[in-house]
């Protein structure tokens, strides 16, 4: 049997998108859509939903978008995955549900990401939502941090019947998913759109509330029945490096917060905008690291490097995520490591030392080991640095509950139930695991839900 092309996605042409922040996939049309599901084998043994950390019903969705049942396939994602449309644009699909398509041996695999942000799309233009039955209980949980996590685990328990309420620090619900990812790739009114369904079916969502700050974490273990903590990991790290503290370097999380939650992308419109320079290096190779690049050649910099000590084909970044970033003019400058950075004399950045690598041997990933090559530093003019090497756990709430158990390194100890030292209190997420991508948080929500009702129910 001969297996067709996978269908292409429309997209933005490079040279008009980098001067907007609008998506960049235009998305299936219907026929696009039930054209790609027909490519699908229907496996009697579907590979593809063990890849799926939330356990979607991949195969029996894709049949549905082949018959043109879109309002079927939509209810049917819905079910497993709280935000279809979300996670369908910024899933890895590649290496977890399409990653084990039997048709990725041919380079072909379905385009799953992309049916799922269909079907989700096609119900939201056409007023279809989904609606629960909740059989409701007396039984009341608390979920603080509203980011994929503990959205999740939101939907999961409000669908057992639970009084579920969130407590979050921001103004705004969504964590990564508001602040962390640009519009070009996860457009706001979709984010909005999806987050709204929380409040339809009756979760009560508390903006601006800091635990352990303007809310008392030990009231919260008082009147709820159950805490799932889902903070996330919005704490940066850093090189520790000279010159890190000087004007123009950032942190990836702050250079995208400004951009993402504060509109900085929308200056002059929100009066908010960011220093962006001309020359614009950004360190590290992973999806943040490419999304701040991005960022800033749509703020203006004429040049933007990616400073990665490996090559881009050991990089954690999706590989859709390269390809879009070679198309927009992001540089690649492999196989450097930075050391420091230089200053001039009123405190703004104008440089950074790079020293070249090469590789001996692997690592604990498996990838291989980059190493310094004595005598090769350089300076390289920059007038922008992005520093992009990963999070960790945010210490704002956890020093407020010392007593929570936590590793060194700042992640949430817990049992393989997910429960913490504390009686009744639970943790995942990237609280738990550090950084991780947005999807896995999902899943661990779901597990983490699934034991949270095991314990009140026992």
């Amino acid at each position: 049997m001969e297996i067709k092309e996978r269908i292409p996605m429309r997209e933005q042409d490079p040279k008009e998108r980098v001067n907007n922040f609008d998506s960049v996939p235009l998305g299936y049309s219907a026929d696009e859509a039930v054209a790609e599901a027909k490519r699908c084998l229907q496996c009697k043994k579907p590979m593809c939903e063990i890849g799926c950390p939330v356990r979607m019903q991949v195969k029996d969705i894709i049949a549905l978008i082949k018959e043109e049942k879109f309002e079927k396939a939509f209810y049917l994602a819905k079910a497993d995955n709280a935000v279809p449309a979300m996670t369908g644009r910024v899933c890895p699909q590649e290496t977890q549900c399409e990653g084990k398509c039997i048709l990725e041996k041919q380079g072909k695999a379905i385009n799953i990401g992309k049916l799922f942000a269909f079907v989700a799309d096609w119900a939201r233009r056409n007023g279809v939502t989904s609606k629960i039955n909740v059989e409701e209980n007396e039984k009341k949980i608390a979920i603080i941090g509203a980011g994929p996590a503990g959205i999740t685990a939101a939907v999961d328990l409000r669908k057992l019947g639970y009084k579920v309420s969130m407590f979050e620090a921001l103004h705004i619900a969504g964590g990564v998913l508001q602040y962390g990812i640009p519009p070009f790739r996860l457009p706001r009114d979709i984010v909005d759109y999806e987050l709204s369904y929380l409040k339809k079916i009756g979760v009560e969502i508390k903006l601006n509330h800091v635990v352990g700050q303007n809310v008392d974490f030990n009231n919260i273990k008082e009147e709820y029945d159950a805490i799932y903590i889902s903070t996330g990991a919005g704490a940066p790290r850093f090189l520790g490096c000279d010159g890190e503290k000087l004007k123009g370097v950032y942190s990836a999380n702050e250079f995208l917060i400004r951009v993402n939650l504060m509109k900085a992308y929308k200056f002059p419109n929100w009066d908010t905008p960011i220093i962006c320079g001309k020359k614009v290096g950004v360190i590290g190779c992973g999806n943040v690291a490419l999304d701040a690049a991005r960022c800033a050649k749509r703020l203006g910099a004429d040049e933007v490097y990616i400073l990665y000590r490996r090559t881009k084909q050991y990089a954690p970044a999706r590989a859709e995520e390269i390809h879009h970033a070679e198309e927009e003019g992001i540089i690649f400058k492999e196989m450097v490591t930075p050391c420091k950075m230089t200053g001039t004399e009123d405190g703004w950045v104008n440089g950074i030392e790079l020293i070249k690598t090469e590789f001996k041997g692997v690592d604990k990933s498996g990838r291989k080991r980059p190493v310094n090559i004595e005598n090769s530093e350089y300076i390289f003019e920059l007038d922008t640095v992005i520093n992009a090497l990963g999070t960790r756990p945010n210490r704002l709430f956890l020093n407020n509950v010392p007593e929570l158990e936590t590793y060194d390194w700042g992640g949430i100890k817990t049992d393989n139930d997910y429960m913490t030292n504390l009686s009744g209190v639970f943790a995942g997420g990237d609280a738990l695991t550090g950084g991780s991508t947005v999807i896995e948080a999902m899943g661990n929500g779901r597990d983490a839900a699934e034991s949270i009702h095991s314990y009140i129910m026992s």
